[in-house]
């Protein structure tokens, strides 16, 4: 028997939540007879929690009892994608994903696609550019999809605080999808100018002269369930210590969240030394061992994740007590959408941002460049339009001074714009004129910078915080909360036990952090006039090094950021930095101890090195045996760029004096302490270190002040 739609939406809904009496939020019920009943394309933009999941899961059960094909559910993240395969579920969804994951159920979700067994298929924005799903099994699931669902899609625009560039190549998807067709973009973190952007990619149409009409259903985006709260502390120490003095009374289990990934695993650290059981959570964390940490998290197993933005969109744990932020995002709409994870079906959750004063620093330290540059974009497309075949992204690397990350951002930019394309075998140009869009680019860095100065307004403001969020995302409704430390009185204990501090302290002065030695040359090496290739010789390879601390790290970190800032002066390196640095030879586990300092010829900070060097040699009684000596001018790059670029720029740059050989003949072939003040791409020091071995030295330690990874 059929039922009536409005009957059969309505049982869906009650079985999707478990609750006879279940009725539609305000909103959903529109959104579902747009899409089922209109076939229109939508645009949701509501508060986290409202149910925006159920709205596509139900559309797809009614389009499917219609005889629609599977509904496409574009996904950014893994977490996110395992949520809703668990939530469609629940929901008498068979939802299935491709992801790289779980590449050996592919073949078996391919079948189960031609059987017409499959409701939902959840794919990334990446996968549907990849050549051969993008050519083989793209344009049959287009022709049978029944609804095309855009999860997160605020990553669709470039005004956003997530832009992801493979996300706007979904409006190409749109366009080919089959006249009819409803289309369904969802976001909790939208303001006007990115709702505006968003619905014009979503109302593109191959089919006729006119565009599609898309319907925006927006509504209020207070978190009426959030207890808001900010509290600045003096200093990284007194924030460590407010953590291991109050968590424990943090209600149920929740999130805190840190700028960097050192942050991250240091702070975990600190805790679980302490006796709190918490989980770092970061980008570099395993993909089974972060399954593994959400679901000890969904299941109060542990207190606390201690996560980077890794941890973010779509994680779903409907009672997460709290989310503390251990320093503070660059722009209220990702605060928003991070505090967003707690109370989402409790009516009490507490967030409280701990903001720390070089939060504004590793905000211009991780700015990184979402819109191309238009030389390096030239070099790009040069170098495919001098090939007649596709190039990989290694081989192209080799000829451009870019790193692999924002290369392969740079490419899918580029692709977007239809300049180049992803095909078999790598990229190619298409010959299509691009032009920079330079007034564009510089708008959208400067609404960068307003964000990051709206989210410091945040910390200071006098109203209410949860109305400053809501008028951030342009929301109509914004009122104060009456909740908040500003609507109300502090609702924390800004209180920091002396014995929590301290332990806290010590924490912060640990320093080490270990210099990975580069074992391979980089492919393409030979194209800069470097002729080199394969592993690096055994005998010609440095040994693992040591800094004294990573540029992001909680405690030592703070001071080396302000020691290598732009227009820092060069000067001697302080007793205590002295000292700091005998205390991580002291704990270097090397196999036979160094004989002898060797300090690198730094054109940038001779005395910060020399003094690092002449100090370690005082205290630890090592003869000093100068600097290696510059060929020419010394290296000719720049900071940055990508290894075969930064090889080349220290290739043959660097010679051993005779003095220093004839010293080094002495030592007969002990190890050798090699003395920098910044590791970034590390192929100073291979070189440099390649050159000692090469002139009698024995094993080469690196050793730096500070590591830039």
């Amino acid at each position: 028997m059929n039922l009536p739609p409005q009957q059969t939406a309505t049982d869906i809904l009650r079985s999707l939540v478990g609750r006879p009496d279940a009725e539609f939020h305000e909103g959903q019920r529109e959104a579902i007879d747009a899409l089922v009943t209109d076939r229109s394309r939508a645009l949701v933009v509501q508060r986290t929690g409202w149910g925006k999941s159920a709205v596509y899961f139900i559309a797809t059960l009614l389009l499917r009892q219609q005889g629609a094909g599977p509904t496409i559910l574009v996904s950014p993240l893994l977490a996110l994608m395992r949520d809703q395969v668990a939530a469609a579920a629940r929901a008498g969804v068979t939802a299935a994903s491709l992801n790289s994951a779980n590449t050996h159920e592919w073949e078996s979700i391919k079948e189960r696609l031609a059987k017409n067994e499959i409701d939902v298929l959840l794919v990334s924005p990446e996968r549907l550019n990849n050549p051969r799903f993008r050519d083989e099994q793209l344009p049959e699931l287009v022709r049978r999809t029944g609804l095309l669902v855009v999860d997160e899609a605020h990553c669709i625009s470039d005004w956003g605080h997530d832009f992801r560039p493979d996300y706007r190549r979904l409006r190409t998807l749109i366009a080919e999808l089959p006249s009819g067709v409803p289309v369904l973009a969802t976001t909790a973190t939208a303001n006007s100018r990115v709702v505006a952007d968003v619905a014009e990619q979503l109302s593109v149409d191959t089919h006729g002269p006119q565009a599609n009409t898309v319907v925006t259903i927006r509504g209020p985006l207070a978190r009426a369930s959030l207890r808001l709260g900010a509290l600045r502390l003096p200093d990284s120490k007194a924030r460590l210590g407010w953590l291991l003095t109050h968590l424990g009374e943090m209600q149920g289990s929740g999130i805190i969240y840190a700028l960097t990934v050192s942050a991250a695993e240091d702070t975990a650290r600190l805790l679980r030394e302490a006796g709190h059981e918490v989980l770092a959570y970061t980008g570099r964390t395993d993909p089974a061992d972060r399954e593994a940490a959400e679901a000890k998290l969904k299941n109060n197993e542990v207190k606390a994740l201690v996560a980077t933005s890794a941890l973010g969109m779509g994680f779903d744990k409907p009672d997460l007590g709290f989310v503390i932020h251990l320093g503070a995002p660059s722009s209220p709409v990702a605060y928003y959408q991070q505090v967003g994870r707690a109370g989402r079906a409790t009516d009490n959750a507490d967030v409280l941002l701990l903001p720390g004063r070089e939060d504004p620093e590793i905000w211009h330290y991780f700015a990184t460049a979402s819109m191309p540059d238009d030389r390096r974009a030239r070099a790009v497309l040069d170098a495919l339009d001098a090939e007649s075949g596709p190039l990989s992204t290694p081989a192209l690397e080799a000829l451009v001074d870019l790193r692999r990350t924002p290369l392969e951002l740079l490419l899918k930019v580029l692709d977007v714009d239809g300049a180049v394309s992803k095909v078999q075998g790598g990229w190619r140009s298409t010959g299509n004129p691009w032009v920079y869009d330079a007034e564009r680019y510089e708008r959208i860095a400067a609404e960068r910078v307003a964000e990051q100065q709206s989210m410091l307004d945040y910390e200071t403001t006098t109203g209410c915080r949860m109305e400053f969020l809501q008028r951030a995302l342009d929301d109509p409704t914004a009122a104060p909360c009456g909740r908040c430390d500003r609507c109300t009185t502090a609702w924390y204990d800004s209180s920091v036990s002396t014995g929590d501090q301290a332990t806290a302290e010590t924490a912060l002065q640990r320093v080490g952090a270990v210099i990975e030695p580069r074992t391979q040359w980089p492919t393409g090496a030979s194209e800069r006039g470097v002729a080199v290739k394969g592993r690096i010789a055994t005998d010609e390879r440095v040994e693992p090094g040591r800094a004294l601390a990573r540029l992001t790290d909680l405690g030592w970190g703070g001071t080396l950021r302000h020691l290598f800032a732009a227009g820092s002066h060069d000067e001697p390196a302080t007793a205590a930095l002295i000292q700091a640095c005998a205390k991580v030879l002291g704990e270097w586990p090397w196999s036979e101890r160094p004989a002898a300092i060797v300090s690198m010829p730094s054109r940038r900070r001779p005395a910060l090195v020399r003094s690092i060097a002449e100090g370690l040699s005082q205290l630890g009684r090592l003869p000093h045996l100068g600097s290696l000596e510059l060929v020419g001018a010394g290296p000719d790059g720049a900071p940055g760029g990508n290894s075969v670029y930064r090889l080349s720029s220290v290739w043959q740059r660097f010679e051993v004096s005779e003095q220093m050989a004839s010293e080094l003949d002495v030592l007969a072939g002990r190890p050798v302490l090699l003395v920098d003040d910044l590791v970034d791409s590390r192929w100073t020091m291979t070189v440099a270190g390649r050159e000692l071995r090469r002139h009698g030295s024995g094993p080469v330690l690196p050793f730096a002040l500070a590591l830039q990874m």
